[in-house]
């Protein structure tokens, strides 16, 4: 139904603007944070890891980059359920500390999404607090 539609109206920024984002290289390892539960990771490489309090080190899978107009999307597939991560503009705070990062981050895997911050050794958070991006 959507092909149907003129879903122009619903789309933020200039509609007419169909370049793909590209605040983040596809060389450069995007970071991200959540809190309530506590969830991180990296993306890098064609390869992401998904950290939780329970799995340190994380668990590491295969994902495409989608850059849309927006953002950025990372998809893959774990335990049988796509997980996808979602990266877009826009100032985030993680809602512990006094940090600001430079992009809101959330993973949606299965029926469960989480929503979060994300960071790139580039494009760092500012102000004080959390030691999540120092990883």
């Amino acid at each position: 139904m959507y092909a149907c539609q003129d879903g122009a109206k619903n789309m933020p920024g200039d509609a007419q603007d169909h370049t793909p984002f590209s605040a983040i290289s596809a060389d450069e390892t995007v970071r991200f944070a959540g809190t309530e539960p506590f969830w991180s990771g990296d993306v890098s490489a064609g390869r992401l890891t998904y950290k939780t309090p329970e799995n340190p080190i994380g668990e590491t899978l295969a994902v495409s980059r989608f850059a849309g107009r927006g953002g950025l999307s990372f998809s893959g597939e774990r335990d049988g359920a796509l997980l996808t991560l979602a990266i877009a503009p826009g100032p985030c705070s993680d809602g512990m500390s006094d940090r600001s990062y430079p992009f809101a981050a959330m993973l949606k895997h299965g029926e469960e999404t989480r929503s979060g911050c994300a960071w790139t050794d580039r494009q760092r958070p500012t102000g004080e607090g959390s030691a999540a991006e120092r990883r």
